[in-house]
């Protein structure tokens, strides 16, 4: 190749993308070289040349972007890389760690996908201790149920149509159908399989104690939540709870919320176990029966109560009042011996939980998910051993995972971050997996599901771009696919924190780079 003719092409290639300054000086170095240009140069004309061949309206909206004010305070990175080539188009601050939100979710549902397998399903087991007397039908003995880690047991984004008993009606059906009449023991709900730490360390306060803030118990129900009523007056004015469902026994709760506003900006206070709760913050004035909602303090002891109360609508009497191993610890009192299984209970595949767990965000299931798999390795489900676990996985998949700061599998916690790089590298990865139609199938569509319903419409980017997006405060972004007009697959995330716009502005912002991904 004579450099002379490689001359004119990065003449061509470049004429809009570099200053005339720097083309007087290029040709200046031309002619005193007698049309030679140095291999130094070329060297360093390179990443400009891999620059100049990437979509030009994206780097349009990339250096407006760069320029608004908005962006004054901020730190945002992107990076764009092909399913196909081990090159990467773009990147800006690709290996700059940030906050990813809920597009962590990404790496725990993909690693899941592959360590658990997409027809792995939970199972909850219906058990009791001591001896039955299946002349009397008397269990001598405690009843049991075995929390297997399973986030959707009565969960309302699995309930079917035109069924309106709940799984614990269905539990005492199947043991009265067994003959069981009596039960000399308690009700006892397991859920020794994880931790009884359900909430990561790094959850905020002002987090935990709303529905998004349930954590992952070893038996959870109903997807480990409750739903305040309120009535609401005139602006300023002071709201009050018409009721709580389903009714939480034991909970008290110091009602602070008053009228005003457009939205929900009413929070829920109190830790796991704690049956206290403070409510503070507004909701809209002038609503009936407005609607917000929190995390149950006790899930398994939820479930073992309402397992009791179904119990006896079947005519099984139970003699003693409800409990859990966990309480039972802590009062030093025995624990079971033996136990038998009378049934048990599957979930749906995991490719439906991870379907949901993408589209509608939901952190529960991602969590039990990161707990499980801690509990596959180790027979113990941990937050801890569980994030070791996924990391690896990652890393072993060729995956650089060295900006990678996990402290839970869902992205609540803003002391999560990551890299661009590293988000595009993992959506690679499954794009080459097994699982991959399943995870690809998962993400929210541009113009048409989840999150990104209302997003790209009318562009190249609707029904395109799937992609999980991430927000919190001060914290917006997206992770995912999308085709560009060549048919080609592209891997992508964009992040950004820290701006000085609203949400929504963001929101916009963002959407423009989005749309310019599949142009």
């Amino acid at each position: 190749m004579e450099t002379k003719d490689c001359s004119k092409r990065i003449n061509i290639r470049f004429n809009e993308q570099i200053s005339p300054t720097f083309f007087s000086f290029l040709n200046y170095l031309n002619y005193k070289n007698k049309g030679e240009v140095s291999f130094i140069l070329l060297l360093f004309l390179f990443p400009l040349l891999v620059f100049s061949q990437t979509n030009t309206k994206l780097l349009s909206e990339i250096e407006n972007l760069k320029a608004d004010d908005a962006m004054k305070h901020a730190v945002w990175s992107i990076c764009v890389i092909p399913v196909n080539k081990d090159t990467v188009l773009y990147q800006y601050n690709s290996k700059i760690s940030l906050i990813p939100a809920s597009t962590m979710k990404i790496a725990t549902t993909g690693a899941a996908l592959s360590i658990l397998g997409k027809d792995f399903t939970f199972e909850t087991k219906i058990e009791y201790d001591g001896k039955y007397d299946s002349v009397s039908g008397t269990i001598n003995g405690n009843l049991y149920i075995t929390g297997g880690g399973d986030p959707t047991l009565e969960s309302e984004y699995f309930k079917r149509k035109g069924d309106s008993s709940s799984v614990v009606i269905r539990w005492a059906k199947i043991l009265r159908s067994k003959g069981i009449k009596k039960i000399t023991g308690a009700v006892i709900a397991d859920a020794s399989i994880f931790d009884e730490n359900m909430t990561p360390d790094e959850w905020i306060w002002a987090d935990m104690g709303n529905y998004y803030g349930a954590g992952a118990c070893g038996l959870s129900y109903k997807d480990n939540k409750y739903s305040l009523y309120f009535n609401s007056g005139e602006a300023g004015t002071n709201t009050t709870i018409l009721k709580t469902l389903p009714v939480i026994s034991g909970m008290h709760v110091n009602n602070k919320v008053v009228a005003g506003g457009t939205d929900d900006n009413a929070y829920i206070f109190g830790a796991p176990y704690d049956n206290y709760r403070f409510v503070s913050g507004t909701i809209p004035a002038n609503r009936t029966n407005y609607k917000v909602e929190g995390a149950i303090p006790d899930p398994a002891l939820f479930c073992a109560e309402k397992l009791t109360i179904a119990l006896k609508s079947v005519k099984i009497d139970v003699a003693e009042k409800p409990t859990t191993v966990r309480s039972l610890k802590q009062s030093q009192t025995n624990s079971a011996g033996k136990k038998n299984t009378l049934y048990v209970q599957h979930s749906p595949s995991l490719d439906s939980i991870v379907h949901l767990t993408n589209l509608r965000s939901i952190n529960l299931f991602a969590e039990s998910m990161l707990k499980y798999i801690s509990y596959k390795k180790s027979g113990y489900g941990t937050e801890v051993d569980g994030i070791t676990i996924i990391i690896d996985y990652w890393k072993k998949q060729g995956v650089d995972v060295s900006g990678l700061f996990m402290t839970d599998g869902c992205g609540l916690a803003r002391a999560n971050v990551i890299t661009t790089k590293t988000q595009t590298e993992m959506l690679k990865v499954m794009a080459k997996d097994k699982n991959f139609n399943t995870f690809y199938n998962s993400l929210p569509v541009a113009g048409k599901s989840g999150s990104l319903g209302g997003l790209c419409e009318g562009t190249l980017a609707e029904n395109n771009l799937h992609a999980k997006s991430g927000y919190m405060t001060r914290a917006r972004g997206y992770a995912g696919y999308v085709k560009n007009k060549k048919g080609e697959l592209l891997c992508f995330s964009l992040l950004t924190n820290n701006y000085d716009c609203s949400p929504t502005e963001m929101k916009k912002k963002l959407e423009k780079l989005l749309i310019a991904l599949a142009e």
